[in-house]
């Protein structure tokens, strides 16, 4: 018996012994019938402990590990290890999948948890970043997803009692996280002083933000919020590894062993220690805890569950046991009766009886055992030990009864003899012993002969020999019981083996698959009875062969459950059963045995479904008794559609080789011409390799597609439409159900599929993502709604789509093998068909997964290959054709019946109202009745039956069917010959279409004066074409070879064709009848060409190199032209017959004169001015322009000048044909570019007139007709064609404000560095020497006077109250220096919004008072406002960020309400470096973001689900802005660096196209900066030269020229008028204004002026509200211009320019300066909200000071002068410069009388005031290590501290500059102010990150008691003072930029100010004080 096909017994899995309890937790609960769920290995298990059965899940493919119970308690969710884990959720009563969650984690999944209802489940993933991720489990979607943390996470639950809140633990952690948009934000528990930092094992919430968690030491911690407010300690003794809550409280478990139960605020209710009970034992450990009303089930570590009834505590009723952790290796049988034993590392032998399920007996050993066996009579139990030894048991009793140690290494193998009388032991050490049973096992023999461990033994039937196998794989034979070795192969022959449970042998040569020798197999048992062998193998799977199975590779079935190595498998004694064990899963897994004859009650039983390949699958190697493949099917099946070049790939080759060619493309190159040509016919149906690609639509057109072009033909005008959105081979289509859509796939990549409307012929979305190399399959579903799809990769992958939202439902891998065909059940949306090579599948959809069947053969047939199918008439009756002729009928997943068909393949199949209609490579059509019955009627495709009318000629009769459609009265068929035919209902068939069939299509000619054309194709065919009207072929010939090439004589009487095989004939043009031919060459004749004129010479060029000129009247031979080196590729005569121009495959350009054809050469020069007859030439000087920037890839195969030497056109191998200006001079030419064919173009020319143009596709076999459009004509419509490769070099000049924007590169606050260069130690790592009280020097009572105040307080009076809190509530500044369009009116233009650092800031125009947004944690660059009714002052804003991995500092958006400040949505997203511009669609349910990334992606969100729809590089440079059209929802447009581009979004696809210029003269591509939008789809962009282009679609319709002076940077739409308002950089001027307001064609203006006294305005934002123009200026202002009187209101200051350095608040009011690198200082109120004054000093300034009387202000500038100025009149009262640096601080002593000036010179200078403004410098300090960073006098005036830059702070006297080092006076000194940030008293405001980073400024408050920081995180920080600790706790304030530079308290310590380096801006903080 050949074991070519798998047994035909089942094996069903009946019973699992064990429970997963080593490192995993939480695993076990009570469904809601009372059952009970856990897992054990790649099983789920329910177990009903009522009727002690269980249910088996076997959805895994490899070890489960998490587990979590849906509140409702039916459905499961589990989670697996493995390289692609996913998580399935299944339903706990009928075992089936119900959603698989694929895709996203790795490593395996470690928790699951579902939320309060149910809908939403998260994971964590074992990956490096532990992932978090939330999934709407019943789509399959992920929602969001976030990194967890960086160790562990043991625990994750939803909070039950607050939405979109979880907490996860694990690790020394614990973190709060919050859901919103699609960001997962986390905050991490704060420890505090309130408990120890430690791991924390699980948790649970409770109300009122409350969270309980257990801790690895046995505590129990109370969260609230995020903090830890209490903890119980000693609830359990060791770590508390569960937690569960039920409704009446919580129950805890822990590895003390003991079950606490508490009430629901958890205060204890009683305790239950199950090491105390009966069942209990030292070491118990509780792993996972369930209570429910009075039950409690328990799982240990060592794999029992325990049931405990709570009013019966001490008696816990044990349900289930397994082995404890070790690898379980021992596997025996009972000889007599149904028992099976057990022994494992855990030291334990068990006994289990098979038919009650349930453990028997128990034993512990001392030792690990590794192998068991039971003596025939059952009354002796043997077991090999780990370390060499073994004992032997009664089995009555478990009493010993012998203990026998030989050996030092493990004994891995025992068997006793079948008459019961030995024993051999087989040991890793190679040897095997043999004892005597009766002797009290005396060693009676030793065999030695294997050199490896021995893995196996058998006795024979007569106990006289064994046969062995070793870990080499040898197979050796003893003589017993002395062990000789037999080698003689004949002695052995007649041995019957008693058992057979060796892997090497010639009885199971068939258990190894063909060609590996892998060792990989564990275990063997032989059924002689039932004639089938069992197997057990490293991968976690069972087989069945048949046995004896001799030749390798014999099929088998397989079973899954087991997760890695099934180490050992053994029938039971009566055969009824399989035993079989894991190794590393400790589990024993009993299955029942169905043999063959029981098969038949049992076939409810089939296939079980399954995520991994089904379980009974057949096996992996090729069946070989199915018949040879037909030969077109071989065929098919050989086609891989892979291609050097992908279509995608262009792009980035353009680019790579644009970077080596900088240099070369100086040259002003031509224009593209300005003729264009339009797609007119294809001749061609792809036939050849697709099937059932051709359909009526609605009105009765038929749609089919060839090459890359969907066609739609009308067959009463006989024309076509073109659907040209694909760019590669079409290979599939499908048509909706409604007739009326068409969904097309193609070949790429990243292969698209299109869904298009066939009445307009637009895309209505495009699918892509998911596949790979191309698509071979697409079908609709019955409802129109979902298309599922197949790829050719080599997984063949399904994905369902549902098409309109351009959403992957689900995908999952199809088949090895080729699939065909995909087919959507009709009735239940959910199923779907697959069928292919050797297989067809039933599939249903589960979530973001698809679950699989194959067909289930039985005895009917055998696994064919399907080239079709169809459902019938209920969900469960299908058909399908197969490739020998039969149709097979299935029921559900099984095959009913075949009926034979046609002779050869069934191609086509489709269903009718009443019946079938099916098509195969007979050429016949049959139609069939409902049920497949009878035939009815059959069509044969023959020439005879042609009607008269039909257009064309049929080439063979009954050609293959390919496919079939039927509608309006008639068959439509498609042949593989490439014609397409109506069959009428009574008889007759028209043919309609027709191309070449398969093979290359190279050669082409037209007429001399008629529009017709020859080709000539490797399909041995010469055809007549006719390009009028008719569009028919009008002749057909069939060679004896292919050919390549043909030519018409100049009368166009004789038409020359050139063959293959090296000959050439002329043939009558008419009749195609032979008029000569000759055959002088052996190789392919490559071009043939008449002479001019009367057409008295042939040339004919061929492959060998050579060009034979013949004589046509002669018909001789009169030269031959020589030198080329290689193939000739293109030949032309000029016009006076006399030379001719030859190109080679060596890119030769030759001449040669004629007839003689000796070799000319010409120098270039004047090959220009010869008159060429035709110009087929792909090289020389006039065309070098065509060859593209990727030269190197791709070639040119043909060109062709029109008959005016106006246009030349090419064709190359990427499919392009493209039009030229002649002569194309210069590299890299302009054209337009037309995508119609797939791969090589092989042939182009015009007609005689140049009305038409003929391409031909070389692989896609189509030719193809376009008419040409001349110049004037083409206005009306648009030209489908697209720019050249290369942008123009001009971008419209240059602009400093656009420069910098562009190369800006911003750095994101956790990763910001030092602003100051300081060098040296960090204080908080310096080693600090003992102070003088710590050295012991003062008596221990201490009579000294009280140590002096640190610090001279002002208001000493009052009780000093400590500052609790800083609210802000003032920011001045604004971000217009490099972000645009981000100031708005809301609220009717009452609010204004806009944004500066990282706040976004509501600001009232008639108070002054501010809100703020302060939700981002980083800067924010970009805002809109929402315009939808439905969606009132909802703002979005972009921030920047790190990389795009999803964590909190990845870029994100935030949706805002304007008004409360609620986040709506927060969409974590792709654009690594941060968000640079956003905008909402027409309806506001859309978000448009584009990053700053090096792709510069577009991105669309639903922002209110936080979901991305669609995402797409944008540009290779940068993109400023991107706009939705108001009125679109699907339409937007963006502009950048030569950039503007204009959007479609289809379904999740992002379609776009260039911006045309080619329409306006010397128009050029700059770089536009802005966008709005007029009514009838126009598009106004702004460009950097100042002029506004205005668009028609994508097309430039005019320019409007100088609009501004300078660039212009914004522009804004008004909604409710159409007016538009631009905002330039310009001088103003008496006429021009940098604020322009127009109408809505942008044609007339109005311009105002910015009354800001700058030299020049530059506006960065603008927008328009009620009469007002609100404007945001480059200078930080914010300007409401009133649009009748053009009156200006400066609404916000700021400076320009930073940062700003210098900051001092006034002495008494609430006033306070500052100074910046913008070269002012400005005067700032706080009561009135706004700035009083501003200075400008025309240089940097760096810091300022008031006078104590707040009379003088002295200010610092960069380059080290100073000024002192009266602040009453401004005037300057002194300035000096005696330093060459920045001076970095400047103060006035408390008397007034010196002046201290610190500098970058490292030294501080004294100048005295009273001697007047002639400021002489009196003296200076000394030995300043550094450059001076801050200065602070003491109260007294006579001392000064200094901070500098290399962390050390020095006292020195005043006014003689003298160091005072000794300490205590130090310590005596009380300071006047404190600003330094060095010294001991602040040691604590410097943490723990700042290696790169400082602390830049500090402030001790009047009240001496508060200190508040800034740094270079941009962080306010707020101590108390002093703060000697390090690490001192504190509070921070968020809302700068990186670094904040200065800070001060404001007097009477009511506010506190801050300073920005980057942001430039001033924040105020109020202080709250804390209450007495």
């Amino acid at each position: 018996m050949a074991a070519r096909s798998a047994p035909n017994c089942h094996l069903r899995l009946e019973w699992v012994y064990g429970y997963r309890g080593h490192q995993c937790r939480n695993n076990l609960y009570y469904t809601a019938a009372k059952e009970i769920v856990y897992f054990v290995a790649g099983v789920g298990v329910v177990y009903s402990p009522r009727e002690h059965r269980q249910k088996f899940y076997r959805g895994h493919s490899d070890d489960i590990i998490s587990l979590a119970l849906h509140p409702e308690r039916v459905l499961v969710a589990t989670g697996q290890v493995g390289k692609e884990p996913y998580i399935c959720v299944w339903d706990s009563y009928t075992v089936q999948t119900i959603s698989v969650l694929k895709d996203v984690h790795t490593h395996g999944i470690a928790c699951l948890a579902f939320d309060l209802d149910g809908q939403r489940l998260v994971s964590v993933g074992l990956d490096s970043k532990n992932a978090v991720c939330v999934w709407d489990w019943k789509r399959g979607k992920m929602l969001s997803m976030a990194p967890g943390h960086t160790d562990r996470i043991f625990d994750i639950s939803w909070d039950l009692y607050q939405p979109n809140k979880l907490v996860s633990c694990g690790v020394k952690h614990i973190k709060f996280w919050s859901l919103c948009g699609n960001a997962l934000t986390p905050k991490r528990g704060v420890f505090g002083k309130t408990g120890d930092l430690q791991t924390i094992l699980c948790l649970a919430c409770a109300r009122d933000e409350l969270t309980y968690s257990g801790a690895l030491n046995g505590d129990i911690y109370v969260w609230k919020g995020i903090n830890l407010i209490r903890t119980i300690q000693g609830a359990h003794t060791a770590g508390i590894f569960s937690m569960n809550a039920c409704e009446e409280g919580f129950a805890t478990g822990g590895r003390d062993g003991c079950i606490r139960l508490w009430d629901l605020t958890f205060k204890p209710i009683t305790v239950i220690d199950l090491r105390e009970t009966d069942q209990g034992y030292k070491g118990l450990s509780v792993r996972s805890v369930c209570w429910r009303g009075d039950h409690i089930l328990v799982g240990t570590q060592d794999s029992e569950i325990f049931e405990i009834v709570v009013h019966e505590r001490n008696k816990p009723f044990l349900i289930m046991q397994g082995h404890c952790e070790g690898e379980l290796w021992a596997l025996a049988v009972h000889p007599t009766k149904p028992l099976a034993v057990t022994g494992s590392d855990d030291r334990s032998v068990r006994i289990w009886s098979l038919v009650d399920h349930a453990l028997i007996a128990r034993c512990n050993m001392e030792e690990p055992i590794r192998c068991a066996a039971v003596n025939v009579d059952g009354i002796h139990l043997a077991l090999g030990m780990k370390d060499g030894s073994f004992t032997v048991l009664r089995v009555r009793d478990m009493t010993e009864v012998v203990h026998i140690k030989d050996r030092k290494e493990a004994i891995h193998e025992l068997k006793y003899s079948p008459d019961g009388t030995y024993l051999a032991v087989g040991c890793n050490d190679s040897s095997v012993d043999i004892y005597g049973v009766a002797q009290r096992y005396k060693k009676l023999g030793e065999c030695v002969g294997s050199l490896s461990f021995i893995t196996h033994l058998d006795w024979s039937s007569d106990s006289r020999y064994l046969q062995t196998n070793d870990g080499n794989g040898k197979r050796l034979f003893y003589r017993m019981p002395g062990g000789k070795e037999v080698t003689n192969k004949e002695e052995i022959k007649g041995v019957h083996w008693a058992s057979w449970t060796c892997v090497s042998g010639l009885e199971v040569n068939g258990i190894w698959p063909k060609y590996s020798d892998i060792n990989d197999i564990n275990s063997v048992d032989g059924n002689y009875i039932g004639q089938v062998l069992v197997t057990a193998d490293d991968y976690g799977i069972i087989k069945l062969f048949r046995y004896p199975c001799l030749r390798k590779g014999a099929k088998f079935k397989k079973y899954i459950g087991h997760s890695a190595h099934v180490t050992n498998v053994r029938w039971s004694h009566d055969y009824q059963w399989v035993i079989s064990i894991g190794g590393a899963d400790h589990s024993v897994f009993q299955w029942k045995f169905i043999p063959e004859r029981k098969l038949k009650d049992a076939l409810h039983i089939a296939p079980q479904e399954s995520l991994a390949d089904s379980n009974s699958d057949e096996s992996d190697s090729d069946l070989s008794d199915v018949p040879e493949l037909d030969s077109e099917i071989e065929q098919e099946t050989q086609l891989t559609y892979r291609r050097q070049v992908y279509k995608e790939d262009l792009p980035q080759l353009k680019e790579q080789y644009k970077e080596k060619q900088k240099s070369g493309t100086s040259k002003r190159r031509e224009r593209a011409p300005g003729n264009s040509i339009r797609l007119h016919f294809v001749h061609g149906y792809r036939g050849y390799d697709c099937r059932s690609n051709l359909f009526y639509t609605q009105i009765g057109e038929i749609v089919y597609h060839v090459a890359a072009v969907g066609v739609i033909y009308n067959r009463q005008q006989n024309t076509q439409r073109f659907y040209l959105g694909h760019d590669d081979d079409i290979l599939c289509l499908a048509l909706h159900p409604l007739k009326d859509y068409v969904a097309t796939g193609q070949v790429g990549r990243d292969p698209s599929i299109h869904i298009w409307d066939t009445e307009t012929i637009k895309p209505l979305s495009v699918l892509k993502g998911c596949h790979q190399y191309g698509i071979c399959a697409v079908d609709f579903s019955a409802d129109g709604k979902r298309l599922a799809s197949v790829g050719i990769d080599d997984s063949h992958t399904i994905v369902l789509w549902d098409w309109k939202k351009g959403e992957k439902l689900s995908i999952t891998r199809g088949s090895k093998d080729k699939i065909f065909v995909v087919k959507m059940n009709p009735y239940v949306p959910d199923k779907l068909i697959t069928a292919g090579i050797k297989h067809v599948k039933f599939w249903r959809r589960a979530g973001g997964g698809l679950i699989g069947r194959k067909g289930y053969v039985g005895t009917l047939g055998k696994n064919d290959t399907m080239m079709c199918a169809v459902y019938g008439w209920t969900e469960e009756m299908a058909f399908s054709g197969t490739s020998t002729g039969d149709v097979c009928i299935w029921r559900d997943v099984f095959l009913v019946k075949t009926v034979k068909a046609h002779d050869g393949p069934v191609f086509s199949m489709h269903a009718l109202e009443k019946g079938f209609v099916t098509g195969g490579k007979d050429g016949v059509v049959a139609l069939w009745d409902d049920s497949f019955e009878r035939c009815l009627k059959t069509y044969a495709i023959k020439r005879a039956a042609l009607a008269p009318g039909s257009k064309g000629l049929l080439l063979e009769d009954n050609p293959s069917i390919r496919a079939i459609s039927l509608g309006h009265g008639h068959i439509l068929v498609g042949t593989k010959n490439g014609e397409i035919l109506e069959v009428d209902k009574s008889g007759p068939i028209t043919l309609l279409v027709q191309g070449h069939m398969e093979g290359e299509v190279w050669g082409l000619a037209t007429h001399p004066y008629l529009p017709i054309c020859a080709t000539v194709s490797d399909d041995k065919t010469l055809r007549i074409w006719d390009l009028s009207p008719s569009h028919c072929m009008l002749a057909v010939r069939k060679l004896k070879k292919g050919g390549r090439c043909c030519c018409f004589s100049p009368d166009g009487k004789a038409l020359a064709v050139g063959l293959n095989d090296g000959s050439f004939l002329m043939a009558n043009a008419d009749t195609l009848e032979d008029l000569v031919s000759f055959h002088h060459r052996k190789d392919i004749i490559s071009d043939i060409r008449f002479s001019p004129g009367s057409g008295k010479y042939l040339a004919v060029a061929s492959h060998d190199s050579f060009i034979d000129i013949y004589n046509v009247m002669s018909s001789k031979r009169v030269g031959i032209c020589k030198g080329a080196t290689s193939y000739i590729t293109h030949v032309d005569w000029d016009i006076r017959g006399k030379l001719l121009q030859v190109n080679t495959g060596a890119k030769e350009q030759l001449f040669f004169e004629a007839p003689r054809g000796k070799k000319q050469t010409i120098p270039s020069v004047e090959v220009e001015k010869i008159c060429w007859a035709s110009w087929t030439s792909v090289l020389g000087l006039c065309c070098e322009g065509i060859w593209p920037v990727i030269g190197e890839v791709t070639d040119i195969t043909a060109s062709c000048l029109t008959s005016d030497k106006m246009v030349l056109a090419t064709g190359d191998d990427l499919g392009f044909v493209k039009l030229f200006r002649y002569p194309a001079k210069g590299k890299f030419g302009k054209f337009k570019r037309y995508v119609a064919h797939s791969t090589h173009v092989t042939n182009v020319r015009w007609t005689y007139d140049d009305s038409m143009l003929v391409t031909l596709g070389g692989a896609d076999m189509s030719l193809m007709v376009w008419t040409n459009e001349m110049e004037g004509y083409q206005e009306k419509r648009p030209c489908d064609s697209e720019e050249s490769d290369t942008d123009s070099e001009e971008d419209g000049g240059y602009d400093s404000d656009v420069t910098r924007e562009n190369e800006i590169s911003y750095t994101i606050r956790a990763l910001s560095t030092n602003i100051r260069p300081m060098f040296g130690v960090k204080p908080h790592l310096q080693q600090k020497e003992p102070s003088v009280d710590e050295r012991g020097s003062r008596p221990p009572v201490s009579r000294a006077p009280p140590r002096p105040e640190k610090l001279q307080t002002n208001n000493v009076g009052k009780k000093k109250k400590p500052i609790e809190d800083l609210v802000l509530e003032l920011v001045f500044g604004y971000r217009g220096r490099d972000c645009r369009n981000n100031v708005h009116y809301l609220n009717d233009g009452d609010d204004i919004i806009y944004h500066t650092a990282s706040v976004g800031i509501l600001h009232n125009v008639a108070t002054g008072t501010q809100s703020f947004y302060q939700e981002h944690n980083d800067d924010i660059l970009c805002l809109t406002v929402n315009q939808h009714p439905k969606f009132i002052n909802i703002v979005a804003t972009g921030q920047v960020g790190d990389l795009a991995d999803m964590s909190a500092t990845a870029p994100s958006i935030h949706i805002w309400d304007a008004v409360n400040k609620q986040t709506l949505s927060i969409l974590r997203c792709y654009h690594s470096k941060g968000v640079c511009s956003v905008s909402f669609s027409a309806t506001g349910k859309l978000l448009l973001s584009v990053g700053l990334d090096p792709e510069h992606t577009v991105t669309i969100w639903r922002w209110q689900e936080g979901t991305k729809i669609a995402s797409r590089a944008g540009h290779n440079q940068r993109i400023f802005v991107a706009e939705f059209r108001p009125d679109s929802d699907s339409q937007f447009v963006s502009v950048g660096v030569k950039h503007v581009k204009f959007w479609t979004l289809a379904g999740r696809a992002l379609l776009s196209k260039k911006g045309l210029l080619s329409t306006v003269e010397d128009a050029r591509m700059q770089t536009m900066l802005a966008v709005a939008f007029g009514a009838n789809n126009l598009t106004f962009t702004g460009t950097i030269s100042g002029d506004v282009c205005v668009w028609k679609d994508h097309i430039l319709c005019r320019i409007v020229a100088r609009a501004h002076n300078g660039p212009v940077f914004a522009m804004y739409t008004t909604l409710r008028d159409g007016l538009i308002v631009t905002g330039g950089k310009e001088r103003p001027s008496k006429e021009g204004g940098a604020v322009k307001l127009w109408d809505q064609e942008l044609r007339r203006c109005r311009a105002f002026r910015l009354e800001t006294g700058q030299v020049t305005d530059c506006v960065r934002s603008v927008c328009r509200g009620k009469g007002k123009i609100l404007v945001g200026t480059r200078n930080a202002e914010i300007i409401e211009v009133g649009e009748k009187n053009a009156a200006c209101n400066i609404l916000v200051n700021g400076h320009v320019d930073g940062p700003i350095w210098g900051l001092v608040t006034h002495p008494s009011r609430d006033f306070f300066l500052s100074a910046a690198e913008d070269g002012t200082v400005r005067l700032w109120d706080i009561a009135d909200k706004k700035m009083l004054n501003k200075v400008n000093l025309g240089h940097a300034a760096r810091t300022v000071c008031y006078s104590p009387e707040g009379d003088m202000v002295a200010i610092g500038m960069k380059n080290g002068e100073f000024i002192i100025l009266l602040v009453s009149s401004l005037k300057i009262w002194g300035k000096k410069r005696d330093r060459r640096c920045a001076v970095h601080d400047i103060r006035f002593s408390p008397d007034s009388r010196f002046l201290a000036v610190g500098s970058s010179e490292n030294s501080v200078d004294f100048y005295d005031l009273t001697l007047g403004p002639t400021l002489t410098r009196i003296s200076y300090c000394r030995d300043i290590p550094s450059f001076v960073i801050q200065m602070d006098f003491s109260a007294d005036s006579r001392y000064l501290q200094v901070s500098t830059g290399c962390y050390k702070r020095h006292v020195y006297e005043v006014p003689s500059g003298k160091p005072v080092t000794d300490q205590a006076t130090m310590d005596r000194i009380t300071w006047a102010t404190w600003t330094s940030i060095l010294g001991d008293e602040v040691m604590g405001i410097w943490s723990r990150h700042t290696e790169k980073a400082n602390v830049n400024c500090a402030c001790v408050s009047h009240s001496g008691i508060s200190l508040v920081t800034g740094d270079d995180f941009g962080m306010v920080k707020l101590f108390d003072f002093p703060c000697p600790e390090k690490f001192a706790k504190h509070k921070r304030f968020f809302g700068h930029s990186p670094h904040v530079t200065n800070i001060r308290f404001t007097s009477g310590d009511r506010h506190v100010v801050s300073a920005g380096g980057d942001d430039c801006s001033l924040f105020v903080w109020k202080c709250v004080h804390m209450p007495h």
